[in-house]
């Protein structure tokens, strides 16, 4: 029974964060042995908004770095920067054919990132999302790992299928969301009420998954809690219940347990404790990531044959839909 196939990535838009790791790397290394894995450094995404092309080179590989010093293995999934595979690029434009402006211009990140910044409103930006659509679709993707707040770009993406196998004959697999519950949304440490980002002006905001053990300790006894001072997981302690969704994913016990833990004690051992617990966590990581950057050979053999790979399975489907929209195959 042949496997599932899975697709994800991340924007190599700066170092990646807790949330990320959390949220995203985290849930991928549990799928690389039941699916049929491609994970992606989404470069493509990234120039949607200004970048310094000597950092975006940078960070493109940190970001590969950390897939690889987490525990993505590209001897189970295919890892591959986007770029390296255009068919991504061919699949995007021919379903810019059939996406609506409408539907587009109702994309959350859009109308969010359109409202901050005027002078930046690119073509890239408004449709980007498609790309995101070719990304899932050219795999055959059955099933791809988002959170709750990448639905809506998912629902594009199996609306695009439905209508191009409508319009053309089935071509695409419809995919489905494959949405982690636990853990899933990791929030800022000083704004729980937003999602944790490195594009967060408040540094303390977030912790990087290379920050050194005293600056992850320094964050998280800075985290914002509240007045009443007892360790409980409510959704009137929005900062503490963060706090006890962070310790619960990284120790694998249950909320509860570690509530009980906490029973007669205040917050300032409960944040002392977690700080140990994550600057333990990802002490392997970050010394495994100091040992794959240094070594450009082995990152550039991940990437280019994983590209290789990707290229192979993406150019089937691209002739697919090619020869259905009535192109004439390149002999």
């Amino acid at each position: 029974m042949e496997k599932q196939i899975v697709f994800s990535g991340v924007q190599p838009s700066g170092n990646l964060t807790l949330g990320n790791y959390i949220g995203a790397i985290k849930n991928w290394i549990k799928l690389q042995d039941e699916y049929d894995c491609n994970f992606s450094v989404v470069n493509l995404h990234a120039i949607t908004v200004p970048q310094v092309p000597a950092n975006l080179r940078k960070n493109t590989l940190e970001v590969l770095a950390i897939y690889l010093a987490a525990g993505l293995d590209p001897e189970k999934s295919d890892i591959f920067i986007q770029s390296h595979v255009p068919e991504h690029l061919e699949l995007s434009w021919i379903l810019n054919s059939i996406s609506y402006m409408g539907q587009l211009g109702r994309m959350t990140q859009y109308k969010e990132k359109s409202q901050k910044s005027e002078e930046n409103l690119n073509a890239a930006l408004f449709t980007y999302p498609v790309l995101m659509a070719a990304d899932i679709l050219i795999y055959g993707t059955d099933l791809v790992p988002v959170g709750e707040d990448q639905k809506q770009h998912l629902e594009l993406a199996r609306d695009l299928a439905d209508r191009f196998n409508n319009k053309y004959s089935e071509t695409f697999v419809v995919p489905e969301p494959l949405i982690q519950k636990e853990g899933a949304r990791i929030m800022s440490l000083q704004d729980p009420t937003k999602k944790m980002s490195k594009s967060d002006e408040n540094e303390n905001g977030y912790i990087l998954i290379l920050d050194d053990r005293d600056t992850i300790i320094r964050k998280v006894k800075r985290a914002v809690t509240d007045s009443i001072g007892i360790v409980q997981y409510t959704d009137e302690q929005p900062g503490v219940k963060n706090l006890l969704n962070i310790y619960s994913v990284l120790t694998d016990r249950p909320v509860e347990e570690i509530v009980k833990d906490y029973e007669g004690k205040g917050y300032g051992d409960f944040k002392g404790d977690l700080a140990i617990v994550i600057a333990d966590y990802l002490e392997p990581v970050r010394d495994r990531y100091e040992e794959i950057i240094k070594d450009k050979e082995y990152l550039e053999s991940v990437y280019k044959t994983g590209a290789e790979n990707a290229r192979k399975k993406a150019r089937k489907m691209l002739s697919k839909v090619q020869r259905k929209v009535g192109f004439i195959p390149m002999i």
